[in-house]
């Protein structure tokens, strides 16, 4: 199951709106997004080592090389969006969960982890205890984050990520 182009255009839409809010929340500028490089991918795009089973998305990082003298280089993160996943949980929740505010928590979660990333507040490679503790922060973080837009809809999605749920398979 891929995202149709209606739903394509709802992701970029909610990766739009998490950096105007993650602008806000932690004091950045339109133009931090430089330092903070990172792109998206859905899986009809991702490589084989880019596709997972165990969650909506995943984050990878990747060395660029400059092109020319006066580019930089370094890292930018891509963010691997499992369509399929994401579809599935929407169809078993179809309920109660909706495409808009599960796509702005999937979003503004993993910029939360860009941003942490890139500012040393987190190292990247996390493993066992470490990486559990790291994500229940970035998962505190960004329920904080989303709190104030949070309608019924998305306040849904934010007490499905609450520390009293664990979502399983």
């Amino acid at each position: 199951m891929y995202f149709n182009r209606k739903e394509l255009s709802l992701v970029r839409n909610s990766f739009s709106c998490a950096e105007k809010l993650a602008e806000r929340y932690f004091g950045l500028r339109g133009d931090d997004w430089e330092e903070h490089r990172y792109d998206i991918k859905t899986l009809y795009y991702l490589d084989d080592h880019e596709k997972t089973d165990g969650a909506f998305a995943h984050l990878l990082r990747y060395e660029m090389e400059a092109k020319a003298k006066d580019e930089g280089s370094g890292h930018f993160y891509r963010v691997c969006l499992q369509d399929d996943r994401i579809l599935d949980a929407l169809e078993r929740g179809s309920s109660f969960i909706r495409l808009t505010p599960l796509m702005l928590y999937i979003a503004a979660h993993e910029l939360v982890h860009v941003i942490r990333f890139n500012t040393g507040e987190s190292p990247f490679d996390l493993f066992g205890e470490e990486r559990k503790r790291e994500e229940e922060a970035v998962h505190r973080i960004t329920r904080n984050l989303l709190r104030p837009v949070a309608g019924t809809d998305l306040s849904l999605v934010l007490d499905c990520f609450s520390d009293q749920y664990v979502i399983t398979n």
